[in-house]
């Protein structure tokens, strides 16, 4: 069994959440790992995200505004009810960036 193989099951049993420059100073953290049985829409997610922050002033402020990336790739102005999320792909917050 290699470490990828090994690994594998409790990956498909998360979704991981990464916070990126205001969303990570909000937050407190580089990144969640959310424990689910199934996928989950993007709007689950980030109320899951949410209520692991309850002492953040300004996380849902944050992330409000944040461009948002599944597995890589955007899910820009899709409904969040409809973006779904399976385990063992991540979610990123990525708030808006000054400059070039």
């Amino acid at each position: 069994m290699t470490p990828d193989s090994a690994a594998s099951p409790q990956r498909e049993t998360q979704i991981i959440v990464r916070y990126w420059a205001s969303a990570r100073a909000a937050s407190g953290v580089n990144e969640d790992v959310l424990a689910v049985e199934g996928p989950l829409t993007l709007t689950e997610v980030r109320a899951r995200a949410l209520a692991l922050h309850p002492d953040s002033d300004t996380l849902e402020r944050v992330i409000g505004v944040c461009s948002v990336l599944v597995d890589d790739e955007p899910a820009g102005r899709q409904d969040p009810d409809t973006v779904r999320v399976r385990p063992g792909q991540s979610v990123e917050f990525l708030p808006p960036f000054a400059g070039g």
